[in-house]
């Protein structure tokens, strides 16, 4: 028995702000205006409202995807949190009104991926046959708006690219088609490069740790250096090409790495699904949402490539 991608539906916040509206409202230093979009090539990310949370965005995704509120499982996997405890997903199932277990899975920007990865091992045995893998990212509430010099606006940039959404992926057993090939890697010893550190045991209370921090060229150098064989062996392991996909979603971080990420990997443009200039970084819900922007349909094989703050790397192949 195999796990198939049986849907796939995203949520994005109608309120956005472009880069030159996030460069206005910092206070403080800012090197020069359109330094952001210069830099990552992003135009506009999306912001909640004042009123949603976390779980507000994965329930609007949850209910964009027929069949989800079906599930006799629902796995909340995000870098974001309504709270520490309990489970986000409990929440998400309360505001849906499921009854089936919960829990989340929680590993940055690769949540997603990761929680594609145990819902299949769990169809696979058996144990459940159709699950909800869902995320509410927002990370507009970890932005540093006050900046007090260079170095400071240098450890906020990442926050400047990021976008509150939601995504929710059904997952169900199917005899024939679904996932045929998974394979991760993490390079744990670059977990500093980027954090969120406030609210665990680290740093409890201080609310200067409630802002993102991250070091953009040590993040790269920590991904150059696990390297892009995970992605490659997968092909060589399937002996497919890119061609054999109609989709390869990527996540997407700025354009001049994902431009860089394309050609060492040897993925043709017409593979792609660049969401990133219009909708930001959106974390755990960027792989998703590439997948519902292509319009991926049964009968489609798609390929999912992860990279997550840690850091992780995870690779995904399936037969819709």
């Amino acid at each position: 028995m195999k796990a198939r991608i049986a849907g796939v539906a995203a949520y994005l916040p109608e309120r956005s702000m472009t880069s030159r509206e996030v460069e206005s409202r910092i206070e403080g230093y800012v090197p020069s205006r359109g330094v952001i979009e210069r830099i990552t090539g992003i135009k506009r990310r999306h912001v909640a409202a004042d009123d949603e949370q976390a779980s507000d965005l994965a329930v609007a995704a949850v209910r964009r995807l027929p069949g989800g509120e079906d599930a006799n499982l629902l796995i909340f996997a995000s870098a974001s949190q309504d709270m520490v405890e309990p489970a986000t997903a409990h929440i998400v199932a309360a505001k849906l009104g499921l009854t089936c277990p919960v829990f989340d899975v929680k590993n940055a920007c690769n949540s997603m991926l990761n929680g594609i990865q145990v819902a299949e091992a769990l169809i696979r045995t058996g144990v459940h046959h159709k699950v909800v893998v869902c995320t509410g990212e927002m990370p507009s509430r970890a932005v540093r708006w006050r900046v007090a010099s260079r170095a400071q606006f240098a450890d906020a940039f990442a926050g400047y690219t990021l976008s509150d959404a939601g995504a929710a992926v059904l997952l169900a057993a199917d005899p024939g088609r679904g996932i045929f090939y998974r394979a991760f890697s993490a390079g744990s010893t670059a977990w500093a490069a980027g954090t969120l550190p406030g609210g665990g045991s680290a740093h409890p209370r201080d609310p200067e740790y409630s802002y993102f921090s991250g070091d953009g060229r040590r993040l790269k150098e920590a991904f150059e250096l696990v390297g892009p064989d995970l992605f490659l062996d997968a092909l060589k392991c399937t002996g497919l090409t890119w061609d054999d996909f109609s989709v390869v979603a990527v996540h997407q971080v700025a354009m001049p790495y994902l431009d860089v990420l394309a050609r060492a990997l040897g993925i043709p443009g017409d593979r792609l699904v660049v969401t990133l200039p219009e909708h930001g970084n959106c974390a755990s819900a960027t792989l998703p949402l590439q997948l519902a922007a292509a319009g991926a349909a049964p009968g489609d094989r798609v390929a999912l490539l992860g990279l997550g703050g840690g850091i992780s790397l995870g690779v995904l192949f399936a037969d819709l």
